[in-house]
C-alpha cells in the first residue's frame, strides 16, 4: 500500500518539469485542455508500452548475461517500446491541431505526454518499491524521460513547419529519444562491464545539456519572436542530430536495476 508522502513524492517530479517546460514558452503559451489531455495521454499510454514489453521479453529478450539480448532489450523492448507508443500520441493526437503553430510547440507537447508517461510509471514504481526508489527516480529517471520527450518534440517540432524531409525529421525525433533512452536503460541493465554502469549518469548529462540548447533555438526561431528576424526555412545544421548554436542565424549564442529507468 502507497503512503501518501510516496505517493506525492512520485507526482512531484513529473508535474515540475510540466510546469517548467510551460514556462519555456515563452512567446506564445498553449491551451491548458490541450496539456492536460497530452499528459494524460502520456500516462495512458504506459498500458501499450507495458504490453510490449512484455511481449518482448515472453520472446527471450530480457536482461541477460549474453550482451546483445540486454542491449536488444535496451534499445528495442524498452526504449523502442515507450518512445513509439509516446510518439503515436504525439503524432495523432496534437501535431495536426492548429494550435500547434510553433515548433517549440513540438516539444511542449512532446514533455507533456513524456511526464504523464513518467508520473505514473514513477506511481508503480513507487507502490512496488518504496520511497526509497522514488526519491531517486525523482532525480534519475522523470529527467531523462523529459530529455527524451525534447529531442522527440524538437524534431517533430521542425517537421511540422518544413515543407521538405518531414519524414527523416519525424523518423530522427523518434530514433535520437529511442537511442538516448536504449543507451541509459543499456548501461543500467548491462553486468558485463560493471564500470560502464557510471555512463548512465553520463547519459542524462548529454541528454539535459542537449535538451536546453533545443529549447533555446525553438525559442529563438519562433514566428512569435519579436526580438528577432524570423526565417522562413529552416537551416541545415538543425537536420543534425545534435544542434549547433553558433551556426544558428536565430541564436544569440522488478530488478533494483529498473529503478533509474
Amino acid at each position: 500500500m502507497i503512503d501518501i508522502l510516496n505517493l506525492a513524492l512520485a507526482t512531484l517530479p513529473g508535474l515540475l518539469i510540466a510546469i517548467y517546460i510551460y514556462y519555456k514558452d515563452i512567446h506564445d503559451k498553449e491551451p491548458h485542455k490541450y496539456l492536460i489531455w497530452c499528459f494524460f495521454f502520456g500516462a495512458l499510454s504506459t498500458l501499450p508500452a507495458i504490453w510490449l514489453e512484455r511481449w518482448g521479453m515472453s520472446l527471450g529478450y530480457d536482461v541477460s548475461p549474453n550482451i546483445v539480448t540486454t542491449a536488444i532489450f535496451a534499445f528495442v523492448v524498452v526504449g523502442g517500446s515507450e518512445e513509439f507508443v509516446k510518439y503515436v500520441f504525439l503524432r495523432g493526437y496534437i501535431y495536426d491541431k492548429s494550435e500547434f503553430d510553433e515548433p517549440l510547440d513540438g516539444i511542449v507537447y512532446a514533455v507533456m505526454i513524456g511526464m504523464g508517461f513518467a508520473t505514473l510509471e514513477n506511481i508503480l514504481y513507487a507502490i512496488n518499491y518504496g520511497i526509497q526508489t522514488t526519491i531517486m527516480r525523482a532525480f534519475t529517471a522523470v529527467p531523462a524521460h523529459a530529455s527524451f520527450a525534447v529531442i522527440m518534440g524538437y524534431y517533430v517540432g521542425l517537421a511540422k513547419f518544413s515543407d521538405i524531409n518531414k519524414i527523416q525529421l519525424l523518423l530522427q525525433g523518434l530514433i535520437g529519444a529511442i537511442v538516448l533512452h536504449g543507451a541509459y536503460d543499456f548501461f543500467i541493465f548491462q553486468k558485463n562491464y560493471p564500470a560502464l554502469a557510471g555512463l548512465t549518469m553520463v547519459t542524462l548529462i548529454i541528454g539535459i545539456i542537449l535538451s536546453r540548447r533545443m529549447i533555446k533555438i525553438h525559442q529563438e526561431m519562433s514566428p512569435f519572436n519579436t526580438t528577432q528576424t524570423a526565417e522562413d526555412t529552416i537551416i541545415s545544421n538543425e537536420f543534425d542530430f545534435i544542434p549547433d548554436e553558433s551556426n544558428n542565424p536565430h541564436s544569440s549564442e522488478g530488478n533494483d536495476d529498473y529503478t533509474l529507468m
